[in-house]
């Protein structure tokens, strides 16, 4: 195999089918475009999961006024993260991370949320016969759940007591009284 530049630089080899460029003539655009779509992909990745950090904290903030401030400030920096491109996700990332409450190490993985019920209790006025998937209950108190999973039980209960209990990955499932197992269910009203 022979190595012959031409005229622009280029170095091609007369052993190849069809004779290719082994060494581009520009290798700084090649760079150019590797860092601009590495670049690319790094805006993409940060802007696409910060904000829903954000809203969750801004939404846990239980004054009105300072809720609101948070909201305007994601909205600038998100804003500004759209105008200015890698800059601007910088700025949208700092202004999630400054904002963002700090956990001591040693408690990493202990917090617990307080703003958050474990459970809630009711009952379900009449005769409960069980149920079969996608059945739905209205409770006492009016709210309106949905069988979210497959399964099936049947009971014969009359104004069964309830309890309505929070899962793991914002799960939820239905305890109820003098009935075995707990199907999982998702609020429907």
């Amino acid at each position: 195999m022979s190595l012959f530049p031409d005229e622009s630089g280029v170095t091609w080899s007369d052993n190849a089918v069809l004779m290719q460029p082994l060494i581009p003539a520009h290798p700084s655009r090649l760079v150019a475009r590797t860092l601009v779509a590495m670049s690319t992909w790094a805006l993409v990745a940060t802007a696409g999961a910060q904000p829903d950090d954000g809203l969750r904290r801004c939404r846990s903030l239980a004054d009105a006024a300072a809720r609101l401030a948070c909201y305007d400030a994601l909205a600038d920096a998100t804003a500004a993260a759209r105008a200015g491109g890698a800059a601007g996700a910088a700025t949208v990332a700092a202004a999630t991370a400054a904002a963002s409450p700090t956990v001591h190490a040693g408690q990493f993985g202990l917090e617990q949320r307080t703003d958050e019920l474990a459970y809630i209790e009711s009952s379900i006025a009449g005769r409960f016969e069980g149920w079969g998937a996608r059945s739905m209950f209205r409770l006492a108190n009016g709210q309106i759940w949905q069988i979210a999973d497959d399964s099936e039980a049947f009971a014969m209960v009359d104004n069964p007591r309830v309890r309505i209990r929070r899962g793991a990955l914002s799960s939820y499932y239905l305890e109820v009284e003098g009935v075995r197992r707990a199907p999982r269910v998702r609020r429907v009203h």
